[in-house]
């Protein structure tokens, strides 16, 4: 009679359980507060255009409390965070569409005198492996926030009127008065809303026009081919390597928009930091060398002409 075997014990290895990490997990708390600070700023900001649009650039006295006048900057900030929020939410729902993990939008409050924000953006935690979906994401936002800013805009510029332009030596002593450059698409509606202004006479901006102006500025700065802007995103999905080409040019030609204007001189710093920090290259997609649908080209040509639309060489200046 035989032995029986002895096999010695089977070892079996631990099971590992492979979890992917939850996508769209945001500290809420922190985005309500950004945006509840942005909209202190923001209403602070157009209270004062609110000031110089019923006083006709200080022209005639206001008749207004300090409560009263807080709340009368509400056209302001209402017409912007509307903007630039759907501007960043059309990202962020093209973001859930194709499952690409990003933050809510972050809201940046400032107490500038003349916009109390510096806009708004949405952090993308992942890498984009596709061109079509990369060009989504990159337009969706502008297309939505230009969806608000010109319909903002004919209401912004049918609430303004014409006025004798301000005596600038009549200015208190250390009052400083701006002049903003008008758009394309800024100029062609009030035109076509008041005409051309008489010598001497201007428009005097209610102040949600002022906030759809501030909109249609956000938009070009955003459709700018370079880098990680929505316009290097559309660039790099239609040219491909190609597009790094492009971000140089664009650097110098913000180069020399710091000429005309020292206004330039913020964004064309960012976007050379931009380029320092990730590179004049766009991060590459696994179908770099397959060409987009004639849709999408379609739409990529609609954004350069909101880009020529909502562009201006000197967007704010000193009078």
């Amino acid at each position: 009679m035989s032995e029986p075997f002895d096999f010695p014990p089977t070892v079996v290895p631990p099971q590992i359980i492979w979890q992917t990490r939850p996508k769209f997990r945001d500290r809420v708390w922190l985005h309500v507060v950004l945006l509840a600070a942005t909209i202190a700023t923001t209403t602070l900001a157009g209270a004062a255009h609110y000031d110089s649009f019923a006083t006709d650039f200080g022209t005639r006295a206001l008749g207004l409390s300090a409560s009263a006048l807080f709340l009368r900057g509400f056209w302001y900030s209402g017409t912007i965070l509307t903007i630039l929020g759907l501007h960043e939410l059309g990202h962020y729902l093209a973001c859930r569409y194709y499952d690409v993990d990003a933050s809510l939008p972050f809201f940046m409050p400032v107490p500038l005198p003349i916009t109390g924000t510096l806009g708004a953006f949405i952090r993308i935690r992942e890498p984009i492996r596709s061109k079509r979906t990369l060009f989504d994401i990159g337009i969706a936002g502008p297309l939505a926030g230009f969806l608000v800013a010109v319909p903002a805009l004919f209401i912004g510029i049918s609430m303004s009127h014409i006025v004798r332009e301000p005596n600038l030596a009549a200015l208190p002593p250390g009052v400083i008065s701006y002049e903003i450059g008008e758009p394309l698409l800024f100029r062609l509606v009030s035109r076509l809303v008041w005409g051309t202004p008489a010598d001497g006479y201007t428009l005097n901006m209610h102040p949600v026009a002022f906030g759809a102006w501030f909109g249609l500025l956000a938009t070009a700065l955003n459709l700018f081919p370079v880098g990680q802007l929505d316009g290097g995103h559309i660039s790099y999905a239609v040219l491909g390597r190609k597009s790094t080409y492009v971000t140089l040019a664009m650097v110098a030609v913000a180069l020399t928009l710091t000429y005309l204007s020292r206004s330039w001189l913020v964004w064309t710093g960012l976007m050379i930091v931009m380029l320092f920090v990730f590179g004049p290259r766009h991060p590459r997609t696994l179908d770099e060398h397959v060409p987009l649908d004639r849709a999408r080209i379609a739409l990529a040509v609609v954004a350069l002409v909101m880009l020529i639309l909502c562009f201006t060489p000197v967007p704010i200046q000193p009078s």
